[in-house]
């Protein structure tokens, strides 16, 4: 068996196509497009790439985008009086803080600050709770991008053992909820759970996003099983790869995503998605 490989660039592209027109469709009602306000506190390399590729994605698509970068040393309430001033804009209908945010700053409560309507990234707790109530939200947008993976290997998720390796609350536990949702049966594994491989083995659905390079082996997986492998793991050699190793999971899967080229292109899509929802949830249902 050779795994059949999901391309996440294509199908990220594909979502990128439906944004666009849903962004023209949405413009033509509102009289100007969705905004998404993108925050960043400090000089961290990777943030300012994200930040860049996030807004450059979001041009492509007809959503503005506003770009806040704040020195390292920003005061807690400076940053507050940011938020709250972008709440209150009502051409701004997405708010990003792009993490991590420098130490002296309670990521918490900087997330909480955020307007549960514009939170973008689907993290304030009220989101959250309708999430794991099944009531209408914005998802965080990984989670998201990896249901929108499994729906297109065709592999229903219902009725079906999921196995979720990891428990964070930016994709574990979020895309435990959606996968229980979706009415499979689901299984969160993680640093203390009892012989590791023989619970990845029961899973139809795998999903590997705890950020250790290759810890899920070849016979760590059920034959044919639906691979999703969320790492981002840079190796001394400079190359990436993810939590799965590719090429003995490649011999046993049915369906594989690769790093890169799996679920990373999926994330940015994923957030114009949820900025063109925060846009029309906040224009009003009729839209």
């Amino acid at each position: 068996m050779s795994a059949t490989i999901i391309d996440g660039k294509a199908i990220a592209a594909e979502v990128r196509g439906r944004v666009a027109q849903d962004v023209a469709d949405l413009t033509a009602v509102l009289g100007l497009p969705p905004g998404l306000a993108v925050i960043r506190v400090g000089e961290d390399p990777a943030s300012k790439v994200y930040v860049t590729n996030k807004r450059k994605a979001a041009a492509q698509v007809g959503v503005r985008s506003w770009e806040y970068a704040l020195p390292e040393e920003t005061p807690r309430e400076e940053l507050l009086d940011l938020i709250g001033r972008l709440n209150r804009d009502r051409e701004v209908h997405g708010i990003l803080v792009q993490l991590p945010l420098p130490s002296h700053l309670d990521e918490t409560e900087i997330i909480n600050a955020v307007a549960p309507e514009k939170d973008v990234d689907g993290f304030h707790p009220l989101n959250v709770g309708r999430l794991w109530s099944g009531a209408p939200g914005l998802v965080p947008c990984t989670p998201a991008g990896i249901m929108e993976l499994i729906r297109r290997t065709g592999v229903d998720p219902k009725g079906r053992r999921a196995v979720v390796i990891g428990r964070s609350n930016i994709v574990g536990k979020p895309v435990a909820a959606l996968l229980l949702a979706a009415h499979a049966t689901v299984t969160i594994c993680h640093s203390r759970t009892a012989d590791l491989p023989a619970v990845c083995r029961e899973g139809d659905i795998l999903v590997a996003a705890v950020g250790r390079p290759h810890l899920v082996q070849g016979d760590w997986i059920k034959p044919g099983a639906v691979v999703i492998d969320v790492g981002i793991n840079r190796l001394p050699d400079g190359s990436l790869t993810g939590d799965v190793n590719f090429a003995a999971a490649r011999e046993v899967a049915g369906w594989l995503t690769p790093v890169p080229g799996g679920v990373g292109p999926m994330t940015i899509a994923m957030l114009l998605a949820n900025t063109v929802k925060a846009a029309r949830l906040q224009a009003g249902a009729a839209l």
